[in-house]
């Protein structure tokens, strides 16, 4: 694995869609993690008429998560808060249930969720259980800005088992000896992916007895690299699970792999075929269930680079479709506003307005499981007959890592005041610029460059009819990005 060189000066702290995240000992610091934690847990405290003075603080699996955990403890007891500490890594989405469950002010919680191993972060959950908006990490910043002072106070911080709190709020919504039977009754098995994350062992607890032989997880121990790749759920990271179902395949025998992030929030599959299935994918999926099975109520939300598949299920089952930057705290805003049935990016982030306002992967999946025993079909034959219905759709993502920052800030300013009016043979029919810049070109068919808020990264991404499109248009894209900046 090519080792790659450190940067010798530290980016400025910033706020992306989900918190602060930077390279552990260059931009992600313990000094400077103190400062951003008692920041964080002052605005909570100011935002919110106070019924108790209780911050919930979590980890993931990650070098130093849970010392840095511990620190921030210090710092939350430092501005005259009471801070709650999980007793274990645990997934991101457990912090937001405590929140609701304590009544708490909030969450802090150390993580760097699908980025590579060498990162770290805090992410910041706000009073409803979900990620706050940028409207708080701008106040967070003008905190930090102001350099107020406040002295970490170290003592012996309270730990609770959030994990298994979570885990027993899930299994009350869900019949899951009702699944279990209905994936006996299909013949499924199911691998579970955790990427040596803090999901591990998860959906092993859910079922309990009822998962002997149906459940199988893969990668289950602590590993802080991870397996040498970044713990995001990417078919290119995912090589193990993808044969273990295409094995079964061959061998006659149904299975489907699920497969989570680093910290539990963000889910993929893998259908009885060995297909890769992103949220580009399930979603639609999930609408379906939801809204023609279940009959729920409610608006779906998709980001800017979710796929046109999701619109098109949507509204021909009489939902109103909105559609948002990138970033689920995005989603969560309209959750906490209207009535909402389901909420997604194409990143891997399901949310449910029954639910919480947050991605929750474990809770998703169970729901996947449970629309499959519902139709009594196979993940692939889901999908395939929404295609069959609406259309083919095949969506691609490529991330370019650029030189610095003043190279993204370069490319962003060209996209702009350059915007193609053609892509190869066919015309740029509508230009989106809710979020980075979503060239259209016909239904379904679409190219959308953005830059990431906190790293020197551009994500490339095409939704079209075909492989082979996507694959000619994404070429397309990355020569326009060679010939003007190589």
């Amino acid at each position: 694995m090519k080792k790659k060189k450190l940067n010798l000066t530290k980016e400025e702290i910033s706020f992306g869609t989900d918190g602060w995240r930077g390279i552990l000992g260059v931009d992600f610091t313990l000094e400077r993690l103190l400062k951003v934690a008692a920041a964080a847990a002052q605005e909570l405290a100011y935002v919110k008429e106070k019924k108790n003075n209780k911050i919930i603080i979590g980890y993931d699996r990650r070098f130093l998560a849970e010392e840095m955990a511990e620190a921030v403890a210090s710092a939350v007891r430092g501005v005259d808060l009471v801070p709650l500490l999980s007793s274990s890594a645990l997934p991101t989405p457990s912090c937001s249930c405590a929140i609701v469950e304590e009544n708490a002010l909030g969450a802090l919680v150390i993580t760097a969720s699908h980025n590579p191993c060498e990162w770290l972060g805090l992410k910041i959950k706000g009073p409803f259980g979900g990620s706050v908006d940028s409207s708080f990490t701008d106040s967070v910043q003008k905190r930090l800005d102001a350099g107020g002072i406040s002295i970490p106070i170290e003592d012996v911080t309270e730990r609770v088992d959030f994990r298994k709190q979570h885990l027993l709020k899930i299994s009350q919504k869900f019949d899951i000896p009702l699944i279990s039977n209905g994936l006996r009754n299909l013949g499924v098995k199911i691998f579970v992916d955790s990427m040596h994350g803090s999901a591990a062992g998860c959906m092993s607890e859910l079922f309990g007895s009822d998962g002997d032989e149906l459940i199988y997880e893969l990668r289950t121990k602590r590993d802080p690299c991870f397996g040498g790749n970044p713990p995001e759920p990417m078919k290119a990271y995912l090589s193990q699970l993808i044969e273990e179902v295409k094995d079964s395949f061959k061998d006659g025998k149904l299975s489907m792999g699920i497969v989570f992030d680093g910290d539990g929030d963000r889910i993929a599959a893998i259908d009885e075929k060995g297909r890769y299935c992103n949220t580009q994918l399930l979603m639609p999926v999930l609408i379906d269930h939801l809204a023609r099975f279940k009959n729920m109520a409610g608006c779906v939300v998709k980001t800017v680079s979710g796929s046109d598949l999701m619109r098109l299920v949507a509204e021909d089952l009489g939902r109103e479709v909105l559609e948002k930057p990138v970033g689920f705290k995005y989603i969560a805003e309209e959750m906490l506003s209207r009535e909402v049935l389901i909420g997604g990016e194409e990143s891997g982030g399901v949310g449910f307005g029954h639910h919480l306002p947050e991605r929750d992967a474990l809770f998703t999946a169970l729901l996947l499981m449970e629309s499959i025993v519902a139709d009594n079909k196979c993940l692939g034959e889901k999908i395939d007959s929404l295609h069959a219905r609406f259309g083919e759709s095949h969506f691609e993502r490529i991330d370019l890592t650029l030189k610095d920052m003043e190279m993204r800030r370069n490319l962003e300013n060209f996209l702009k005041q350059k915007t193609p009016s053609s892509i190869g043979h066919k015309s740029v029919l509508e230009v989106i610029a809710t979020d980075g810049i979503k060239l259209v070109l016909d239904k379904s068919h679409w190219l959308m460059f953005r830059f990431s808020g906190t790293e020197p990264l551009l994500r490339i991404y095409c939704e079209a009819p075909s492989n082979a499109e996507v694959t000619s248009t994404l070429y397309y894209a990355k020569q326009l990005i060679d010939n003007s900046f190589g």
